[in-house]
């Protein structure tokens, strides 16, 4: 069984690279029973979208705006 510590580093290497299919599958499984690693899940991706955002100056061109 899959601790925290293992799905937050695969749900942070999820936006890396693709994972294995036994990867997901054991993180799914984890991520369903554990309401933190849920919550920490639905904000890599926005974490990494801003962040993207703000390496390429995106946020810069919306406050000239």
């Amino acid at each position: 069984m899959m601790n925290c510590q293992q799905a937050t580093m695969l749900i942070s290497e999820s936006q890396e690279r693709a994972l294995s299919l036994p990867e997901k599958m054991n993180l799914k499984l984890h991520v369903m029973m554990c309401s933190g690693c849920r919550n920490f899940s639905l904000q890599v991706p926005f974490l990494g979208k801003a962040m993207r955002a703000y390496a390429s100056g995106k946020d810069e061109e919306s406050k000239k705006k």
